[in-house]
């Protein structure tokens, strides 16, 4: 789970330095440019760290909470934000990140879920 925690949060770096950056031109609809269109890469960067973090088995389950925490943040936030913006008069660029970034943090809180359930049945069946 560490390594997916990492690779997750690059995802959401790279989604929110193309939106800021418009250098891909998934979102090229409008030029963003605002501070805010980074949101998806601190909530991408709080992953990677948190799962560079739980590498260490000491650190690893507190670590694999902490993230599955801001994933599911990032997953209400980016999706409330994001249908909001869908339902209302203007669907740009913005509403398309508040989406996608909604959409990768809740597969990563399904998978994080997923994850935490098999290690729990694991722990049972060994007696712990």
């Amino acid at each position: 789970m560490p390594l997916l925690s990492i690779l997750f949060g690059i995802l959401l770096i790279a989604l929110g330095l193309e939106g800021y950056t418009n250098s891909v031109g998934i979102f090229r609809v409008e030029t963003i440019h605002s501070p805010t269109s980074l949101i998806p890469a601190g909530v991408g960067a709080i992953l990677a760290v948190c799962g560079v973090m739980a590498i260490r088995p000491s650190l690893s389950k507190q670590m694999m909470h902490t993230t599955v925490l801001v994933g599911l943040i990032g997953a209400v936030a980016g999706l409330w934000m994001g249908i909001k913006s869908a339902l209302g008069d203007s669907f740009g660029a913005a509403g398309k990140m508040q989406l996608t970034m909604g959409v990768i943090c809740l597969v990563y809180v399904v998978l994080c879920v997923r994850s935490f359930i098999e290690a729990r049945r694991r722990r049972k069946a060994a007696g712990l």
